[in-house]
């Protein structure tokens, strides 16, 4: 991506995960797609960013199910947290989402800058937390195959 993108990846967000890592790529790019759409015109931007809103929570829920699941399967002692952290991200985004599809006023702009900060931040303390366990604990082959495919 260039340099004065709204978002882009950078290797020190990686968690040492391969398959994992794509996904966050995956979140990282939706986000970029998101505010691009903000910046359409207005029903440009409304029908962009309505379809942009779906695939975030759509992908959302696939990759923290995913993460979940690895993190139950590598016995990760910090699960219970994690979860409680997907879930409330999950119930503030579909709140907006409910907000948007009702007509109420949510300044679109605003909302991929909160899904950029909270991705981005969960990534970069929150999952290197289970990623630095892996390291500790598991070969990174074994991870892999526990995995979802991404």
């Amino acid at each position: 991506m260039e340099e004065n993108t709204f978002v882009e990846w950078k290797d020190s967000y990686s968690v040492g995960i391969p398959k994992i890592d794509a996904q966050h790529q995956e979140l990282v790019q939706l986000t970029a797609r998101l505010y691009d759409a903000c910046l359409s015109g207005t029903e440009t931007a409304r029908f962009y960013f309505k379809q942009a809103m779906h695939d975030i929570v759509q992908y959302v829920n696939f990759h923290f199910s995913a993460e979940e699941k690895l993190m139950e399967r590598i016995g990760f002692p910090g699960l219970p947290e994690h979860k409680r952290q997907h879930e409330a991200f999950v119930k503030k985004v579909l709140e907006d989402v409910k907000k948007f599809e009702s007509g109420k006023a949510i300044v679109p702009n605003i909302f991929a800058r909160f899904l950029r900060d909270w991705i981005l931040t969960h990534i970069a303390e929150v999952d290197k937390e289970y990623g630095e366990y892996v390291k500790f604990f598991k070969k990174e082959s074994e991870v892999e195959d526990m995995v979802i495919p991404s």
